[in-house]
């Protein structure tokens, strides 16, 4: 089976349509119709259902696609597998993170890294943690560096690495500013932005709320910690951020009784061969590990 025909499949079923895939192989669209063609009269089926400018799986085709990926991950195994016995540390990594710890976390580990290990090449894909743990599951990254989810999937391997506080947090001048005792009810009556329903950061605080039979009152939602900042500074609402992002623009607000955190840390994939590349990468990140007690 031609490798370049499933890869073109591959694109056209993740953005769905044949320019979309042409763009991001950088190829021609008809050269990408001229792939499915290919790949359709080998196998004999057709894979997508073409309707005007919407472009969808067919029956074979969705039965195809986790097939595609198993093909491909197989094969990149076999040539990490085969470049390890050399045991060089080179080649291409590809790394996924998500903004905030590519920003907060990750420079001094890259930094150590590159300068260590100056043949590897670094693919550093920024991408919210949700994203990226789909990029591991599908096998485009070779690590992610993220927020771990609350339920990891069980063919993941997560290794915490730092522990995270998350603080309440209003502008200055808001009214709950400065109170002495604020209690989570008194939280909930206030507009709050939330991270974007999807993320584990969402997640967690959520569950804080439910699990007191409360309900926040979330006015605004984005996935950006820094937006969420801003706009909390502004006073538009309460929001909940890590501790290391606060400074004078906002203010921390205690709830006596409450704390909260979120696990930040590599994910990998448990069926994939590491290259030696990524072995090297996570032995930095396990040097980063937070003892009990220790300052973040």
């Amino acid at each position: 089976m031609d490798l370049a025909n499933l890869n073109a499949f591959i694109a056209i079923a993740e953005t769905g349509s044949f320019s979309g895939a042409g763009e991001r192989l950088h190829l021609t669209q008809p050269a990408i119709s001229k792939r499915i063609a290919g790949l359709e009269q080998q196998l004999n089926v057709r894979l997508f259902d073409r309707l005007g400018r919407e472009v969808g799986l067919t029956e074979a085709g969705r039965a195809l696609l986790p097939r595609a990926y198993q093909i491909l991950n197989v094969l990149d195994d076999t040539r990490r597998a085969l470049t390890n016995l050399n045991g060089e540390v080179s080649g291409r990594l590809t790394l996924a993170t998500s903004h905030h710890i590519g920003l907060h976390r990750l420079p001094p580990v890259l930094r150590t890294f590159t300068r260590q290990f100056p043949n590897v090449a670094l693919d550093i894909q920024f991408l919210d943690s949700e994203v990226a743990y789909e990029e591991i599951l599908h096998g485009r990254a070779e690590v992610a560096v993220i927020t771990l989810a609350p339920d990891p999937h069980h063919l993941v391997s997560a290794t915490p690495v730092w522990d995270d506080p998350l603080d309440f947090v209003v502008a200055p001048e808001h009214s709950l500013a400065g109170h002495g005792r604020v209690s989570l009810a008194d939280i909930a009556g206030h507009p709050a932005v939330f991270p974007g329903g999807n993320t584990f950061t969402h997640h967690i605080v959520s569950r804080l709320f439910e699990a007191q039979g409360l309900t926040p009152n979330i006015a605004m939602s984005t996935n950006y910690l820094e937006t969420i900042k801003m706009m909390v500074s502004i006073g538009l609402a309460w929001s909940v951020l890590p501790r290391t992002m606060l400074d004078d623009q906002v203010a921390s607000v205690a709830l006596p009784g409450i704390q909260l955190s979120r696990q930040l840390g590599y994910i990998v994939h448990t069926e994939r061969t590491l290259s030696n590349a990524a072995r090297a990468f996570m032995s930095l990140l396990d040097a980063q590990v937070e003892l009990p007690g220790q300052p973040a």
